[in-house]
């Protein structure tokens, strides 16, 4: 393991939207000071972090001005041109998790590739660059399928859930732009899991347990700790979680998203290289979050418990584009085992993340049920 980059020290990340700001706020509370690079004025991590580089992720002045002032310096999503990742390698600062991990899970291709390789439940897939590799798939991966662009898109943008060749067609008109697209088979999945996991630079991984989620229109609205499964499908997550960092060599906290069949066969759906929606209940309900989890990665130092202290839900608050106002906030701190956060969004449209909220409970569905009673005290105004 190379030297510990201790406390007081100074970390850079690349991004500043709110799982920049959690991760800020944990760094700063273990000592570190925090620089953010990020084009948007005023951002959620900015507001928290000792200084906003405000610049494009590809301005090669302030990633050198980035590398300059910090001792380790990590991403807050994966949707940054892997080339800023590998410039700030090349000028002989590490970034972790590293471009390597950031290209492949920022291609679908790619990861389902590694996936498959690996020996890893993965849905079956094809690569798709005309109408006749679209036939083809229709007839090689079969229907119903998902067809989604290769890079890009994030809660459920640019891709299609397709039943016939016709809306497979309208579908590839629509998303084509150039660049292929991946055509997987629907998978028709009993549970949507997750597990947080992290990897040291001793490569150590440790995996939280798993995350039982519910979305609605894509975007992640209930995550649920621990999951109702069985602890033989629970050892097998965690235990492929960990062959995925251990197998693309990550250093930092990842998350693995997983679809669970009626046989209980366990389908990996993605792999985010950051902290993740999924984990942010570990901020409230374990000794050590994700968050921190990803500074000490980064940082040389050994990994924390992944523990939780009793079942939790958490919750996503989202804008409905109807103010940016949040009422009720008051009637549910009331509420016991309540842990609030907002993210300092000024602007509330519908569907953006604003904030969420955990929930401890003696047991995973009375935390469920006190969840859902004190999401119907907020709303926007």
């Amino acid at each position: 393991m190379s030297m510990a980059i201790l406390p007081g020290s100074t970390l850079g990340i690349l991004g500043g939207g709110q799982l920049g700001r959690m991760f800020a706020l944990e760094a700063k509370r273990m000592g570190y000071r925090v620089i953010t690079l990020e084009p948007s004025p005023d951002s959620p991590c900015g507001q928290v972090a000792d200084d906003q580089i405000q610049a494009d992720y590809a301005d090669e002045k302030a990633l050198r001005e980035l590398a300059d002032r910090c001792q380790a310096i990590t991403y807050e999503f994966e949707n940054i041109d892997a080339r800023a990742v590998e410039y700030l390698e090349d000028l002989g600062h590490p970034v972790h998790p590293d471009s390597h991990v950031l290209r492949v899970s920022q291609d679908r291709l790619l990861e389902k590739n590694f996936l498959r390789d690996a020996n890893l439940g993965v849905t079956a897939f094809r690569a798709v660059d005309s109408l006749a590799d679209l036939k083809a798939a229709s007839v090689e991966v079969g229907l119903p399928a998902v067809i989604k662009t290769v890079r890009g898109g994030y809660d459920g943008k640019g891709q299609a859930v397709v039943n016939d060749l016709a809306a497979a067609e309208a579908a590839f008109a629509r998303l084509h732009k150039g660049a292929p697209l991946i055509w997987e088979k629907k998978v028709a999945f009993v549970k949507e899991l997750s597990v947080m996991a992290c990897r040291g630079q001793d490569g150590v991984a440790v995996a939280y347990p798993v995350a039982e989620n519910v979305h609605v229109e894509n975007i992640l609205d209930t995550g649920m700790v621990p999951a109702r499964i069985s602890p033989t499908v629970a050892s097998r997550a965690r235990a492929m979680a960990e062959a995925v960092g251990n197998g693309l060599g990550i250093v930092g906290a990842y998350c693995v998203e997983m679809f669970l069949d009626a046989d209980d066969h366990l389908l990996v759906n993605e792999i985010a290289p950051r902290p993740h929606n999924s984990g942010h209940y570990t901020l409230d309900a374990c000794l050590c979050s994700q968050f921190e989890q990803q500074v000490r990665a980064m940082c040389g130092l050994p990994l924390g418990s992944t523990a939780i202290f009793k079942p939790s839900v958490m919750i996503n608050i989202l804008g409905d584009g109807q103010g940016d106002t949040l009422y009720g906030v008051d009637a549910l701190l009331k509420r016991p085992g309540v842990a609030f956060h907002l993210y300092g969004k000024a602007k509330a449209p519908a569907k953006r993340k604003m904030g969420h909220f955990t929930v401890l409970g003696e047991t995973a569905d009375a935390a469920l049920a006190e969840a859902r009673a004190a999401r119907a005290l907020l709303h926007w105004g």
